[in-house]
């Protein structure tokens, strides 16, 4: 019995390991679209967009400009907000939507502009 207990969880493991595995090598494997980026940042705007723009729920906070911010960082951002890693409650209802591809081209998006860039795409 003991064996087979060994057995199962070193299977597990090693399973848990490989799926893991395809789950980054997946993430890795997308492409940022920065077309379809323009129609997912709408939500964005409304806080980053706004020059020195303070939120006061759930507390008083100095929303960043992240324009011209790293991707990587903006992409590891985004998805600690999602898991709750990162807290700002705002951030997380956001972050929590939004799929791997959306989270790709976001992060591109913004990489690509830079401090003084126009925030409004549609315009």
């Amino acid at each position: 019995m003991k064996k087979f207990l060994t057995m199962m969880a070193l299977a597990l493991a090693l399973g848990s390991t490989s799926f893991m595995s395809l789950g980054a090598a997946h993430a890795a494997d997308l492409k940022p679209n920065l077309d379809a980026a323009k129609d997912k940042v709408a939500m964005c705007i409304g806080c980053h967009g706004i020059p020195d723009y303070r939120t006061a729920f759930p507390e008083v906070y100095h929303v960043p400009r992240i324009g011209g911010q790293n991707a990587k960082y903006l992409e590891n951002a985004l998805k600690e907000y999602a898991k709750g890693d990162r807290k700002f409650q705002t951030m997380h209802g956001i972050a929590a939507t939004l799929t791997e591809q959306d989270i790709v081209d976001i992060a591109a998006y913004y990489a690509a502009q830079t401090a003084s860039t126009p925030v409004n795409p549609q315009k």
